[in-house]
């Protein structure tokens, strides 16, 4: 145990002398490991993470859907999600805000990262939100919220690296993401109009559109649609693996970027080098967070930390609550996947002990990584909206997000007094 807590100081002292999270990770587990066990079993560990992240073929559904989130925001779907939403809600108050959140829900439905979605709607939304005299608040705010739905609405990058490290079923996880991921986008709507509630000139209403032009915006998002049913319902449906849907996912979105003559050679070469840096940073982070865990593995602290709540018969919603409570503090000063891969080994133990699901855990560590990613100081969609649209300042941003950060707060909650919102669905699917 003691050896664990001083690992866990030593990270969080290198981490704020900004050294990068994956190599603090990797170096201290690789010291912890040298400590306890000796230097050729620490450098056999290493070595042994290195080449089964590299060559595990379940992790090749990362890059897929990274590529294949790249080659539709290429092929211009996501301005058509947006013309859809705002065709059925631009006229209500606060409706362009609302409209980017379902267009960030629809579009996080083929790309399966919270930052890629941020980033596209920033370009997408931002400057129709401004032409309509939006607050630089509500509209920073709805999109970096927004967001965030790309990691819970499957495909998902982060249910793919929570499947692999504990064991869990993707295609249950990705079924279990599904009405946790509309009520989300439910909640953060009525975090829109609660906004637009105190203060009604932060997003007046747009001009409204006639039925005749909301039924054929309907037919902009049909490209998306069938995306989503052929990749990740064949996944439900158990056509096929989620590496194979993920490659139907790409190689559909190829299609549809040829299809448009939105693909050059220059775009191209473009899209796979962003895909390639967003893979590499995402497997180093993972091969460093497993060292470390393994590491961690190696202490008493996973049984410590059982052995603690055997002993003092803590009831078994309490310690969820803590653990939840744990992450949302965590999150407000760490970078997101680093914090869910440095704490799921630790807590996935006592979580099985105490008889809680796999699966519902799962989509939990999603949501409060959620808050995470808009939580001052250091959610990571605050700092790619701060880049791309720079004349907000970082404090303008933080102030939107707030009530974003309560309504995700509540959706946490909600989750966590009823499983079976996130159950279900996987066990309609026998999944």
């Amino acid at each position: 145990m003691t050896e664990a807590l001083v690992a866990f100081a030593a990270m969080m002292v290198l981490s704020f002398l900004r050294i990068p999270i994956a190599v603090v990770m990797g170096l201290i587990g690789f010291v912890g490991l040298w400590y306890l066990r000796g230097v050729n079993p620490s450098m056999a560990s290493v070595t042994a993470v290195v080449f089964e992240a590299g060559f595990q073929y379940t992790l090749s559904v990362v890059p897929l859907f990274i590529l294949m989130g790249n080659l539709i925001s290429r092929a211009g779907m996501s301005q058509e999600l947006f013309s859809a939403a705002y065709a059925w809600m631009g006229h209500w108050r606060g409706g362009l805000a609302m409209s980017t959140v379902v267009a960030s829900a629809g579009f996080g439905s083929v790309c399966g990262s919270s930052i890629a979605t941020a980033a596209t709607m920033a370009k997408v939304c931002y400057p129709s939100m401004k032409e309509f005299g939006y607050s630089d608040a509500l509209a920073t705010g709805s999109i970096a919220a927004g967001g965030t739905l790309g990691i819970l609405i499957p495909p998902s990058t982060i249910m793919v690296i929570y499947g692999i490290i504990t064991q869990t079923s993707i295609g249950a996880l990705y079924a279990a993401g599904m009405l946790p991921g509309v009520l989300a986008t439910a909640l953060l709507m009525l975090a829109v109009a609660y906004t637009t509630w105190r203060d009604p000139h932060a997003g007046p209403p747009g001009k409204r559109s006639d039925w005749p032009t909301r039924w054929r915006s309907l037919k902009g998002i049909w490209g998306v649609t069938v995306l989503f049913i052929a990749s990740v319902g064949g996944i439900f449906l158990g056509v096929f693996t989620a590496t194979e849907g993920a490659g139907v996912g790409a190689f559909g979105a190829l299609l549809f970027a040829l299809a448009r003559r939105t693909l050059t050679w220059r775009v191209l070469v473009d899209i796979l080098a962003e895909s390639a840096r967003t893979t590499a940073m995402l497997f180093m982070i993972l091969i460093g967070a497993l060292i470390f865990a393994n590491f961690i593995n190696f202490t008493s602290m996973p049984a410590d930390l059982k052995g603690f709540v055997e002993r003092f018969q803590l009831h078994p919603m309490w310690v969820m609550t803590a653990i939840c409570v744990i992450y949302v503090v965590l999150g407000t000063a760490m970078e997101e996947l680093s914090m869910m891969l440095l704490t799921v080994p630790v807590f996935f133990p006592v979580i099985v002990a105490l008889g809680f699901d796999p699966v519902w855990f799962g989509i939990i560590i999603i949501v409060v990584v959620e808050i995470g990613l808009i939580s001052p100081p250091v959610g990571m969609n605050m700092f790619v909206l701060r880049t791309l649209i720079p004349g907000v300042s970082l404090n303008t941003i933080f102030r939107g997000v707030w009530p974003f950060v309560f309504a995700n707060i509540v959706h946490l909650a909600i989750l966590v007094a009823f499983p079976w919102i996130s159950l279900w669905l996987p066990q309609l699917l026998k999944l």
